[in-house]
This record gives structure tokens, C-alpha cells and sequence, in this order.
């Protein structure tokens, strides 16, 4: 019992319990102060996390990432000095800056990487894949720029751009075969070139697009790696077809044997399928680089020695009824380039006067105007001088009046015709004598006066395609297609188009004639394809005298187009109004072919207008891919497209266009 004292006493009386009441009944305000402290110090501690966290990102995140942005920022700005002094044909400096380039990429592939645990954060971690992919891209686009201007740079001289090349010493003759002969040693490191390019396509088709939705920055970025990725593909599917062509190219130029190439001269004054009017013919050998013209001549005295005479095709007997036999001169009827030559060599195996060669390149007036231009815009051949000023008498380059003048009159006449020194016996291989005097005028000049000029524009002449190339080496042939240097009617999955003017006996009148394109597509809502396509002809100048007794040269007469359009297979022709015959439909080259005829009159004017359907559907929200060819030898000619009643920019049609059309 003891114990119990040990227990304090409960008091049970009334003032305390009263006391012990007032300690419960308030409990209930006394929590709700202690959440309300409780919440504070919670909030105190979210603020403290976030402000924590915010630095950590700070130093963690948003500082290297700007010191990587500013280091890319540095590396594109070296890129771009590099580029530069790439495109001004400056060899040594540009190796030297891509150096510089390569340099500064690995200091910000170091940045980048020294923040590489973001690719573990939600939502950060794609992008930051992308970019380290575009990077790892740059890193093999950079190395195979270097491989190719190291390449390049041994030859700087004989090529005629800046800088010190290797082979100073010398003729311009003695450099282009020590070029050609070394060539073989450089060429097989176009491989390196095709493998780094095929990695940085790799990485580059690892970044998704769709990540970047069209409400960042206007969808641009979007739209730029879909660019990218467009670009990279086609490069290594371009260097991956021409690798062939660069491998022979030292045999093409007799590095060990000699080649012989026959030139093809087109008058695109007097239009046909590939470009113009067969006029003449040279044949060249190239033997370890020293180019040579053999022989030169008319096409007529070639059509002359045909042994077997065959019967024109249908086009010939229809718009030239007066032509009884096939001949070379009117063999390029296929708008195919290559399909063309295969029908020239079906004849020419029959010709008393054939050489064997191993190709065929065909240019035209244009190219010759052009190369005049860059050599002091004069040269001397056949006692003439050439140049590319406009001569009044027919709005063309004078060199262009001249070869007609010559060419065209008859040769009874050639001594009545002012400042004309040429006998019978040069008019025929008057092309050749042409080319020759300007490959000696470029030969015997200093290399960094001419040649590099001359290179990049006979490249752009190649693109436009007033210069073509049919080869016999298969391997080289698909390197000149890979390059779109043959004048191949291509392939294509989408909508296509192609107009090709054929002058059936209208002088030279193409000359004067200017044609412009108008497409009007309409897309249905389920998305099959309408389309109108007008094309006009207008002749503002004046006939010329035709009566050939009066001694003038027939160049602006009425012309008579035979008018092809080739355009998707399938497709169905609705109307057509302009033609001067019934339009015919068939298939040819894998597509569908309307073909029709018309006329223009100088100073008149002529209307095609045909109307058809696509043969495909395209899907909602999907654009509509076209690519529009060009023909061989025209130049300059207007095209508008319309979609839906909204116009694009209207262009002029200079090289082959693929367009994605929205509706």
C-alpha cells in the first residue's frame, strides 16, 4: 500500500475538472495552427527544393549548354570561312580553314558531351540524342571534305584554282598528262568519301522530326532536319552512283590507252528532241591527256556515206514528207538522250565514213558562247573571228550568226556573204576548226587564267544540260547518269511533266520563239488530281528573207512543233484545244504521251491548252511531289504553277525541279 503514495492523487472535484475540460474543447483550433505552421515549412521546403534544384540545373544544364551553344556558334562560323574559300577555288586556304572547322568541332563535341547525363532526363534526353547525332554527322562530312580537297590540292595548278598545285613545271600539255598519269593514285579514296558519308547518314537518320512539332519556331527546325536528312541521303546515293565514273575516269582520258570521243554539235536554233538539230561532227582522240581532233565534218557527208538506206520512222514521214530515207541528222528523236544515241550508232555502224569511238558528246551553240565569253570573248578559227556579243541581225551571240551564215547557205554563195574567208573545203569542219582553235586558245594559257572559269562553266552547261554525255564503259555511263549528265528521261513516283519541242522544218525560228508554261492543278478532297496545262508560243520578231538567190541566210520562218508532253503513266487525256491534229495518246519511256502539232508565225503567236487526270490519288494532309525535265537545249522558259487557286513564284526553267505542292 505503500506504493500507492507513490501515485499522484486524481482530483475529482468540479474546478478541476472544469480545468481539464478547457484543455480538450480548444484542440481543435490549437491543430489547425499546427497545420498552418506544418504547410509553411513544407512550402519553405518546396521553394528551397525547387531554388536548389533550379541552381543545380543552372551549373548542370543551362551553363554548359550555353557554352556549347557558343562554341557551335564558333564552329559555323568557321565552316562557313572554309566553305568560303572552297567556293572561291582557293584549295590551300580552304584545307586549311576545314582543319580549323574539324578543330573546333571537337571542342564542342567536348562541350556537349560534358553534360552527356542529360540523355537520361525525360523528355531532354532525345534532344539531346539529335544533336549529338548532327555532330557525329559533322565530324564525317568535315573528314570527307578534307579527303576530297587533299585530294584535289595535288592538281590546283593544272586546274586552275588558287593555290600552289604540283605540277608548275612545264606546258599546259606536260601538266595535264602528269595530272592524269598520278590520278589513278588519288582516285580509289573516293571509298573513304562514300563510307564517312554513309555513316553521317546513319546518324542523321536516327533523329526523329516529328519530335519537333510545327509551333517551334514556326516549324523551321522541323523542316531543316527533314531538309538535312533529304540532303545527306541523296549525297550518298549521288556519290555512291558516280564512284564508277571517278574510278575510270584516268582511262577515260587515256591514262594507258588512247580514247577517241566523237562530238555531237546540236543547233538548238533549229530545236529537236535532244537538244537540236544535228549539224556537225568532230572526232577527237585524248591520249594521256594530249587532245587531238582528228576529223571533223558535215553531218550531211556523214548521211552521205550511209551504205544501207532504211525507211524513216512515222514522225519523220508525217511532218518532213519530202525526207524518203532515215538519216543521222534526224536520229535524235527520242527526248531520251541515250536512247537517241542508240539509234545514231544503229546507223552509223552503216556509215562508209564511221570511226570507232567510246562515246558520244553532244553540245550546242550555247556551250560554244559561253567558253568564247570566258577566253577574252574572242576567238580566231578558220580566218574568222568569234565572239558571244549580241549581232543585231538576229538578237543571238555573234558566233551563233556566224556558224549559221556559214552552215546554212549555200556554198555557191559563201564568197558573196561580207567577212566570210571560208572556202568549201573549211565550211564543212567548220565546228571542229571552231573547237580546236578554242581548246588551243585554253592549253596554251596560263591555267589560273582560264581553266577554272572554264571548268565551272562547262558544269553548269552540263547541268542545264546543253552538254551530254553517252559513254561505252558501263561503269562510267552510270557515273554521267548519277551526275543527271546524260539526258535520261527519269523515273518518278509522284507527278511528272516533260515538254519536248521538236522544229520540223521551221528554219531556225526557235531563235526567236519564246514558250511559257502554265499549270493549274486542282486537288480534289479525296485527293485525286486534276490538271490544265496551257503552253505558249510567241515570235515577236519579223520573217527574214527566205528567198535563198538573195543571198541571206532563211533564219526566222514559220515554225512547225511537233509537241510531246510526257507526264505519268496512266493518266487520262479530258480535253485539249490548241493543236493542229488530232492528239494522240500512248505510252513511251514509261509514261503516257500526248502528242500533238501547232504552229507560230513570226510575230504570231500559238496556244496548246490539254487537260487530263493523274492516274494516283494522294493522301490528306500529304503534299504532291512533281518533278519537271527540262529539254536538252531550250533556255529560260517561263513556268507558273497553280494549286487550288494559290499561285506559287513563278520560275524560269533552267535545270531538271522537283517541287512538293501543297493544296
Amino acid at each position: 500500500m505503500e506504493c500507492m503514495g507513490e501515485f499522484k492523487k486524481i482530483d475529482l472535484s468540479s474546478s478541476a475538472q472544469e480545468d481539464d475540460l478547457k484543455s480538450v474543447i480548444p484542440q481543435k483550433s490549437r491543430m489547425a495552427g499546427t497545420r498552418g505552421k506544418s504547410v509553411k515549412k513544407t512550402t519553405t521546403i518546396a521553394v528551397g527544393i525547387l531554388v536548389f534544384l533550379g541552381i543545380l540545373s543552372f551549373f548542370a544544364i543551362v551553363l554548359p549548354a550555353q557554352r556549347t551553344y557558343s562554341s557551335a556558334l564558333k564552329t559555323y562560323k568557321q565552316a562557313k570561312v572554309a566553305w568560303d574559300a572552297i567556293k572561291k577555288q582557293d584549295i590551300n586556304k580552304g584545307s586549311i580553314e576545314l582543319l580549323k572547322t574539324k578543330e573546333e568541332l571537337t571542342k564542342t563535341q567536348k562541350e556537349l558531351h560534358s553534360f552527356s547525363y542529360v540523355k537520361y532526363i525525360p523528355f531532354l534526353g532525345g534532344y539531346y540524342s539529335d544533336v549529338d547525332h548532327i555532330m557525329n554527322a559533322g565530324f564525317q562530312g568535315v573528314e570527307s571534305a578534307i579527303i576530297l580537297v587533299d585530294s584535289v590540292k595535288p592538281y590546283a595548278d593544272v586546274l586552275g584554282f588558287k593555290g600552289q598545285g604540283s605540277f608548275t613545271a612545264g606546258t599546259a600539255e606536260t601538266r595535264i598528262q602528269t595530272a592524269i598519269m598520278t590520278m589513278g593514285k588519288v582516285t580509289p579514296r573516293i571509298d573513304e568519301i562514300a563510307q564517312k558519308l554513309k555513316l553521317a547518314q546513319k546518324d542523321i537518320d536516327q533523329i526523329n522530326p516529328a519530335r519537333y512539332p510545327s509551333f517551334i519556331a514556326g516549324g523551321k527546325v522541323r523542316a531543316q532536319i527533314e531538309g538535312m536528312r533529304t540532303f545527306v541521303d541523296e549525297g550518298v546515293v549521288f556519290v555512291d552512283q558516280a564512284r564508277p565514273l571517278i574510278k575510270v575516269l584516268p582511262s577515260l582520258l587515256g591514262e594507258s590507252k588512247e580514247k577517241k570521243y566523237m562530238i555531237l554539235f546540236q543547233n538548238d536554233k533549229e530545236l529537236r528532241p535532244t537538244g537540236g538539230f544535228l549539224t556537225a561532227y568532230a572526232v577527237f582522240r585524248v591520249d594521256r591527256g594530249n587532245i587531238v581532233v582528228d576529223r571533223a565534218d558535215d553531218i550531211y557527208n556523214l548521211d552521205n556515206s550511209l551504205r544501207v538506206r532504211t525507211k524513216p520512222p512515222s514522225a519523220i514521214s508525217k511532218y518532213l514528207p519530202k525526207v524518203t530515207s532515215f538519216n543521222l541528222r534526224d536520229s535524235n528523236l527520242s527526248p531520251d538522250y541515250v536512247e537517241s544515241m542508240k539509234t545514231f550508232n544503229a546507223l552509223y555502224d552503216k556509215a562508209g565514213d564511221k570511226v570507232a569511238v567510246n562515246g558520244i558528246i553532244a553540245l550546242d551553240t550555247h556551250v560554244l558562247a559561253s567558253v568564247i565569253k570566258i577566253l577574252d570573248d574572242e576567238v580566231i578559227a578558220g580566218g574568222m573571228k568569234f565572239t558571244s556579243k549580241i549581232d543585231k541581225r538576229c538578237n543571238c551571240p555573234q558566233v551563233v550568226y556566224e556558224l549559221e551564215q556559214i552552215t546554212d547557205k549555200p556554198k555557191s554563195l559563201d564568197l558573196r556573204v561580207s567577212n566570210l574567208a571560208v572556202i568549201n573545203s573549211q565550211r564543212k569542219d567548220i565546228i571542229g576548226v571552231l573547237l580546236n582553235a578554242i581548246m588551243k586558245k585554253a592549253l596554251k594559257s596560263s591555267p589560273k587564267l582560264y581553266w577554272g572559269p572554264l571548268i565551272q562553266k562547262i558544269l553548269q552547261e552540263t547541268e542545264e544540260k546543253h552538254v551530254m554525255f553517252y559513254l561505252y564503259d558501263q561503269d562510267a555511263q552510270k557515273g554521267v547518269e548519277a551526275l543527271n549528265a546524260a539526258g535520261r528521261i527519269k523515273p518518278y513516283d509522284g507527278d511528272y511533266l516533260h515538254i519536248n519541242d521538236s522544229n520540223m522544218g521551221g528554219a531556225k525560228s526557235n531563235m526567236f520563239v519564246k514558250q511559257s508554261v502554265d499549270q493549274v492543278i486542282n486537288i480534289a478532297s479525296d485527293g485525286s488530281v486534276s490538271k490544265t496545262i496551257t503552253i505558249s508560243y510567241k515570235n515577236p520578231f519579223p520573217p527574214s528573207n527566205c528567198n535563198l538567190e538573195a543571198g541571206l541566210v532563211c533564219l526566222n520562218a514559220l515554225l512547225r512543233d511537233w509537241v510531246r508532253m510526257y507526264i505519268p503513266k496512266g493518266s487520262v487525256l479530258t480535253k485539249s484545244s490548241g493543236s493542229e491534229v488530232k492528239v494522240t495518246t500512248y505510252d513511251e519511256l514509261d509514261k503516257t504521251v500526248f502528242d500533238g502539232f501547232i504552229t507560230v508565225k513570226p510575230m504570231g503567236t500559238a496556244t496548246y491548252t490539254l487537260m487530263y487526270t493523274l492516274p494516283f490519288k494522294i493522301k490528306s494532309g500529304s503534299p504532291l511531289p512533281l518533278l519537271i525535265q527540262k529539254q536538252p537545249g531550250t533556255d529560260n522558259n517561263n513556268y507558273t504553277i497553280k494549286v487550288n487557286g494559290k499561285s506559287m513564284k513563278p520560275f524560269e526553267l533552267l535545270t531538271d525541279k522537283e517541287l512538293k505542292l501543297t493544296r
